[in-house]
């Protein structure tokens, strides 16, 4: 078992160290490069067609779902508790200036997602079902040529593992974590956790079924209602404590920029160099929204959208409102209550989501705080579920056939009880790896069809006068 760790481990810190980030960013940094920063060229028209869009009723056929909808389904699967407890620990092991590369990283990886969601759709096909599959293992068998398979099976085996372990199990003992966490509040002497758990589990591999069984249409109705609820909870929450602590902000502005480049004139030399701050604002930053990783383009792929461009605009937003709003408050909130007095930030020792709590605890109470990061963190997590069962459910699809989907949807279920109640600490830690390895297919993918992204964007941009 230690020799099983300890292997893991090694290729742990290189699928989340410095080099497999530099890949990620470059990646990033190419396809922004190569669609002369459509990011940023086109923001205005992307918030126009995505979010402009919202309220607007879309309707799909069978076995495809609207364009909202398979946003907000891959939103489920990659808002989640980095958003919380994963910005938390950037600020406390890479200091404030960490926010800032989160920043610069979030702004580059709208360029990967874009070019990610847009492969999905242009290389998207119709399974046995009648259902639109997609992502990675499609534009590589697709778009690189049959010849290349393998490497999209390779992605999937590495992704549908990595779905029982970063996807469910470690989601769900978040939410009972975070569960008995409040229950401990009001009742510190509370020992009855175990039967918490069983219960929790039981109730959510329920809720799970019944959109597990009810196909792709039920996933996209559930999570276009989930995923704005939850969003909007959790920030207007934020920002009742940001603009309670309004006076700090130039102050938490100043920290960011001056740590992001001189970390001990912020930190006191709690945090070794510059080279650290920018490694946890990327690390965390890629680990938030997922661009590269080649997940959510399997959501997008749904969508009955025929647009490739269109939406793959989704891509951006997607990314806007995981990491530049959402992770965003939450540094924010951590920070402004920093500097205003309510709590030690502890530069240079991880953190934990009771940093979240305690400075939403300022203003809401601390039991308030709780209730609220509880919440939080349990609507984030099961939204992290739902998303990535369909990610899981499509890569074993590719590899086995439509025959395979109800036996991994089963194993998937098994897994989500014993996430409830028990501890496994190595095969999550495995899972975190397989992870980062899901990146590395996808990645060689990007990097080959960046023609690809580019011609289909001069198309859509060049067909209508009023796009340009």
């Amino acid at each position: 078992m230690a020799i099983i760790e300890t292997i893991n481990s090694a290729i742990n810190s290189f699928v989340w160290g410095v080099p497999m980030l530099v890949l990620l960013v470059g990646a990033g940094i190419l396809l922004t490069c190569r669609t002369c920063g459509v990011q940023f060229r086109k923001f205005g028209y992307a918030m126009k067609n995505t979010a402009g869009k919202i309220f607007k009723k879309g309707e799909a056929k069978e076995g495809e779902i609207t364009p909202f909808q398979a946003m907000s389904t891959a939103l489920a699967g990659t808002v989640g508790t980095g958003n919380i407890a994963g910005v938390t620990t950037a600020l406390t092991l890479g200091g404030p200036g960490s926010m800032f590369w989160l920043w610069i990283t979030a702004l580059i990886g709208m360029a990967t997602k874009y070019s990610e969601v847009l492969l999905a759709v242009k290389f998207r096909e119709r399974n046995k079902d009648g259902d639109w599959v997609g992502g990675p293992m499609y534009y590589i068998k697709n778009g690189l040529g049959k010849n290349w398979k393998w490497l999209g099976a390779i992605f999937c085996i590495f992704a549908a593992l990595a779905a029982f372990g970063i996807g469910n199990a470690v989601q769900v003992g978040n939410i009972t974590s975070s569960i008995n966490t409040v229950i401990t509040s009001f009742s510190p002497d509370f020992a009855g956790q175990k039967m918490v758990n069983s219960v929790l589990g039981i109730i959510l591999v329920i809720l799970t079924a019944i959109v597990l069984f009810g196909g792709i249409k039920r996933l996209g109705a559930v999570t276009e209602k989930l995923v704005p609820f939850m969003a909007v909870i959790y920030i207007v929450a934020c920002l009742v404590v940001v603009v309670y602590y309004a006076k700090t902000l130039p102050a938490v502005f100043a920290s960011i920029f001056e740590g992001a480049f001189s970390p001990s004139g912020v930190t006191g030399g709690a945090v070794g160099s510059v080279i650290v701050v920018i490694t946890w604002g990327v690390k965390r930053g890629v680990f938030s929204n997922e661009a590269g990783l080649g997940s959510a383009p399997m959501a997008h792929a749904s969508t009955s959208e025929t647009d490739c461009v269109k939406q793959g605009l989704y891509g951006i937003f997607e990314v806007f409102v995981d990491t530049i709003v959402i992770c965003t408050l939450s540094g924010l909130t951590v920070l402004c209550a920093w500097k205003g007095g309510a709590l030690d930030l502890n530069i240079g020792h991880e953190g934990t989501t009771a940093l979240n709590a305690q400075a939403l605890g300022s203003v809401f109470t601390q039991k308030g705080g709780a209730i609220i990061i509880a919440v939080g963190l349990a609507l984030f997590a099961y939204s992290t579920v739902l998303g990535w069962a369909l990610y899981g459910t499509r890569c074993c699809e590719f590899l086995f056939g439509v025959k395979a989907i109800r036996p991994y949807q089963i194993l998937f279920l098994v897994v989500i009880f014993v996430g409830a109640t028990m501890k496994l600490d190595l095969a999550w830690a495995i899972a975190d790896t397989l992870n980062g390895l899901m990146a590395i297919p996808n990645l060689i993918a990007l990097f080959a069809l960046s023609g690809v992204v580019v011609k289909e964007t001069k198309r859509h941009f060049s067909e209508v006068p009023s796009k340009k």
